[in-house]
């Protein structure tokens, strides 16, 4: 009962929530056109669209206006130079009842952040609280909640020194908290490092329960495979595709999915594997996001295969590819699991006669069902590899213990009976280790291997 109690104070409204209310947002786009911050891979045009599929994914945001603006330097304190500043104030001053400005930067300092309110009158929001929201509106389980508030703990910081720093130039420096020997400063950093290590501690214990659960899984022998992609790629409509599952509902947004969820499907040879869905990636995500979220990933190092799927319908997939291998490189997968990885090109049919141009990758419409089959015979071959089964036929006699020691050591896929001579022919998947054991026990039965 304590623990719960805990727990409901961890996931408590966030001070940082920027509330139920309505944002009308102008969308700010730094254009970097020459230098180190310049990214080959996309277009300021490009990123602004990805801003605003983002702020379109919040119920009761309206993007007022998009504006790109040149800069040399987003890193310096008001990320413009003078005159493109000055250009940007007065835009934003004209626009109708604005209440916010989304620029689409990674992270915006305490002190730029500051300075900008005062410049512009309005909140001051970056990819980083953007996406931090909308995990927060998108959050259903009590782990996930528990990392966006893990995630929040660098803002508060942050929010605090901001605080700080405003105190001492109103009142000349920082005073003792009554009798207490704790400044104010020092009072709060303590709270939110208790917050930090609470959370902490109740993620561990959620992270035990999903490693027996895990444990449980493997004894039951069910492979499983992590359906990996940047956000919004398809994954959850191909899981859908592939099991069957009525109950999976895609929604056509960006992080849909926050929770890792488990799906039963059956392979061409009816092997069961079990197909588990991912939070989605994003370009320029604050590690601190993505750290706050490596309990989730870690679930994909215990993967037997990696299915990478990636929209090729989009502008941007060859940025979004290296995103997705740049994080899954930073999880410290097995090399094994990264070398298998079967990559999927979604959404072909969305643009005629397309063939991929990368070696291996296959070619899939997971709305329509096409190259599914040929996805499915991929994922068991790589499976047999990786888990080490085999697919065989073997005669037993059904007066012998054969058939029931079958039934428990191996997943038996088929049997068919000879009556005329009391055998059976059995269709099995079995580990090289069983199968081992099996022609020590029995060394006279017949074996065909499928």
């Amino acid at each position: 009962e304590e623990d719960e109690a805990e727990l409901e104070e961890l996931l408590s409204p966030s001070p940082l929530a920027p509330g139920p209310g309505a944002q009308r947002v102008a969308i700010v786009q730094p254009a970097v056109k020459w230098g180190p911050k310049k990214s080959p891979l996309t277009t300021a045009e490009l990123q602004i669209a990805e801003a605003v599929a983002l702020v379109d994914t919040l119920q009761n945001w309206t993007v007022l206006d998009k504006i790109i603006i040149p800069t040399k330097n987003p890193d310096k304190k008001f990320v413009f130079g003078k005159g493109n500043f000055q250009i940007l104030t007065e835009k934003i001053k004209k626009l109708p009842h604005v209440t916010a400005v989304f620029l689409n930067v990674e992270r915006v300092s305490s002190l730029t952040k500051k300075e900008l309110e005062g410049a512009w009158g309005v909140k001051i929001f970056d990819r980083y609280t953007v996406v931090l929201h909308i995990f927060r509106c998108n959050a259903r389980t009590k782990e996930a909640k528990l990392q966006i508030a893990l995630a929040e703990i660098p803002l508060l910081r942050s929010n605090l020194k901001n605080e700080v720093s405003q105190q001492d130039q109103q009142r000349g420096g920082s005073r003792y908290i009554m009798g207490s020997g704790e400044t104010f400063t020092e009072t709060q950093n303590r709270v939110l490092k208790e917050r930090e290590l609470k959370i902490r501690n109740s993620l561990e214990k959620l992270r035990k329960k999903r490693s027996l659960l895990r444990t449980q899984r493997r004894k039951c022998e069910f492979p499983m495979v992590s359906v990996m992609g940047y956000t919004n790629c398809g994954k959850t409509t191909l899981i859908k595709a592939l099991t069957g599952e009525a109950g999976l509902q895609p929604r056509d947004q960006l992080f849909a999915t926050l929770d890792i969820t488990a799906h039963a499907g059956h392979l061409p040879s009816h092997m069961a594997v079990i197909y588990v869905d991912t939070i989605g990636f994003l370009t320029d995500l604050p590690h601190n996001l993505v750290g706050s979220f490596s309990a989730t990933l870690e679930e994909v190092a215990y993967s037997d295969l990696i299915v990478h799927v990636r929209d090729i319908t989009h502008p941007e997939t060859i940025l979004q590819k290296e995103t997705v291998l740049s994080v899954l490189r930073n999880l410290n997968l097995p090399s094994h699991l990264l070398d298998s990885m079967v990559e999927v090109h979604n959404k072909v049919d969305l643009t005629e006669g397309y063939k991929p141009t990368e070696e291996n990758a296959l070619a899939i419409s997971a709305l329509h069902g096409h190259g599914l089959e040929e996805l499915k015979q991929e994922i068991e071959k790589k499976i047999l590899t990786a888990t080490g089964k085999k697919i065989l036929t073997v005669n037993v006699n059904l007066a012998g213990p054969q058939l029931s020691w079958l039934y428990k050591e191996a997943t038996v896929q088929d049997v068919e009976v000879m009556p005329d001579d009391g055998t059976a022919r059995v269709k099995v998947v079995i580990s090289s280790s069983a199968f081992g054991r099996y022609k020590n026990l029995f060394p006279n039965s017949k074996i065909f291997v499928s």
